[in-house]
C-alpha cells in the first residue's frame, strides 16, 4: 500500500432552514447506487479498481459531470444541469473533452 500521511481536519458549520419534508437519507442511497452502478470500479469483486487515488478522482468526476450535464433524466426530461439553470443544452462527450484541454493547457 502507499504511504498517505494526515493533514488534519477542519470544522466547517453548514447552514440553512432545509424544509424537513426533503430530508432523507434515501437521497443519499440512491445517489450511492448510481455512482456504484454507473461506475464498475465502486462495485465489489472487480478488478476494475483503480490503483491511484487521483485516477480514482478522476474517475468520479467524470462521471458526474456526464450524469448532470449530458444524460437526460427520465423525470426531468433534461439534465439536472438545465433544470438549474447552469446550462442551456445538453453536452456531447466532446464538449467535455474540449473542457479538458482547455483545463490542461491552462495548468501548462
Amino acid at each position: 500500500m502507499g504511504q498517505f500521511e494526515f493533514d488534519g481536519t477542519q470544522v466547517v458549520g453548514i447552514g440553512g432552514n432545509p424544509d424537513p419534508m426533503h430530508i432523507s437519507t434515501s437521497f443519499v442511497e440512491r445517489q450511492n447506487l448510481t455512482m456504484r452502478m454507473g461506475m464498475r470500479r465502486f462495485t465489489r469483486l472487480t478488478n476494475g479498481f483503480s490503483k491511484k487515488v487521483e485516477n480514482l478522482r478522476h474517475a468520479v468526476a467524470l462521471h458526474f459531470m456526464h450524469y448532470n450535464f449530458c444524460r437526460v433524466h427520465q423525470t426531468l426530461r433534461v439534465t439536472p444541469a438545465m433544470e438549474l439553470g447552469v446550462t442551456d443544452h445538453v453536452w456531447s462527450i466532446g464538449e467535455i473533452v474540449i473542457l479538458l484541454d482547455v483545463k490542461n493547457k491552462q495548468a501548462a
